[in-house]
């Protein structure tokens, strides 16, 4: 079994849906494939924007429906033949038919609860892996679509669920044993609650829905296709002469990605990880290149560094006083008052005196947290044993990243 996912890039448009038809026919009769596909590139920020539109009570949001409309059919008339239009015209006539009344609901109530906007982005999946499956069908590529839906289940923490691992790898494992098709095809990003409630898996989440479906069913491979050639030493868009890595660990990976690297999406690398399943990340307009391969111990003994990344637009919080020196808890409380705020810590620093810890957090979550944490420590500021927290905008975070570093001194 393996496993294949394209992202939103790779099914952009019907010249790219070929493309990737031309792949995955490469690998049938080979052995069972799953291929599981994102949206079209743009339409989740366009379903996004949607849904904020109709909770404000903006009737514009009708014109965004009819261009998310208009693009899906386009993509059936260019891509089925006429003769087989009629089945999947309907099918994505009625998914956008009720992707309407979720919208109108949305706007006579003048409220996008998370349930709601996580409903109404799973439309992108479910429409771009149904045409996709029907242009499959039309080339002659015998398969069986999939709602992920019923594979993966999460908790309701609604536009990054957690997954339930028991179940859902126990739900993925009895249906493929019961199937003996060839070749699969599912919907990245969406799954859904006990309560058969739809969620989603997060920004990036189709790279983790296959690979959720590649640890459940421990597969040979999982293959990432995208629109670069692999994890490259540094954004090639900054730095000239990067170049692709042929191979990497998966905690270098991890480590790149989590600094900005935006090739694989992190949570993607433990399930693999964990069934020690090597990623493999490829091009879909440039197939013959080898990519790079994730995997536990790959052959590194010629580098100290295999990669640089960087996440820009970061702020820096600071927390200081004398107060904090040999008090237990200042730290838990820091965080446990950004936590209430689902703001995420990309980095933290403290000091070995306890005089201060610093967080890098996102600049457009700033001044949230700065209020946040201020309202935490307010007793404390008040009585001047803390300073009122710090806050230094327009930073970046530089990551060098390397498994070797540890035994190499002076990098």
């Amino acid at each position: 079994m393996q496993v294949l996912k394209f992202g939103g890039t790779s099914v952009a448009n019907a010249q790219n849906i070929n493309k990737v038809a031309a792949v995955v026919e490469q690998y049938i009769g080979k052995q069972k494939t799953i291929v599981v596909v994102s949206a079209l590139s743009g339409i989740t920020d366009k379903l996004i924007e949607t849904g904020k539109r109709a909770s404000q009570g903006d009737e514009s949001y009708k014109e965004l429906l009819k261009e998310i409309e208009e693009r899906h059919l386009q993509l059936v008339r260019e891509l089925i033949p006429v003769a087989q239009h009629s089945s999947i015209l309907s099918t994505v006539k009625k998914k956008i038919n009720e992707l309407e009344s979720v919208c109108e609901g949305v706007f006579l109530l003048k409220e996008l609860s998370a349930r709601s906007l996580d409903h109404i982005t799973s439309f992108g999946e479910q429409l771009s892996s149904l045409i996709i499956s029907k242009r499959f069908e039309s080339g002659g590529m015998k398969q069986l679509w999939v709602d992920s839906r019923e594979l993966i289940c999460t908790d309701e923490n609604y536009n990054a669920a957690a997954v339930d691992f028991a179940l859902t790898n126990k739900l993925i494992t009895d249906f493929f044993q019961q199937q003996d098709s060839s070749l699969y095809l599912l919907p990245g990003f969406i799954a859904s609650d006990k309560n058969k409630h739809t969620t989603t898996l997060g920004r990036g989440g189709s790279d983790y829905t296959a690979a959720i479906l590649a640890g459940a069913l421990n597969a040979s491979v999982l293959e990432i296709w995208t629109d670069v050639s692999g994890m490259m030493t540094a954004d090639p868009r900054v730095v000239a002469n990067a170049r692709i890595i042929p191979k990497v660990s998966y905690k270098e990976a991890m480590e790149l990605s989590h600094f900005g690297a935006k090739v694989i999406y992190p949570p993607t690398i433990h399930p693999a990880m964990n069934k020690n399943i090597p990623i493999v990340i490829k091009n879909t307009f440039a197939p013959q290149d080898k990519g790079t391969s994730i995997e536990t111990n790959p052959d590194s003994s010629d580098r100290e560094v295999c990669g640089i990344s960087g996440i820009g637009k970061i702020a820096l919080l600071t927390l200081e006083g004398t107060g904090m020196v040999g008090i237990p808890g200042f730290s838990a409380r820091l965080f446990n008052a950004l936590a209430k705020e689902k703001i995420n810590v990309i980095l933290i620093t403290q000091g070995s005196s306890e005089h201060s810890i610093c967080v890098a957090v996102n600049e457009e979550v700033a001044i949230k947290a700065k209020l946040a944490v201020n309202e935490e420590f307010k007793h404390e500021i008040q009585n001047g044993r803390v300073l009122p927290l710090q806050s230094e905008t327009d930073l970046c975070i530089v990551a060098v990243v390397g498994g070797n570093m540890k035994n190499h001194p002076g990098i």
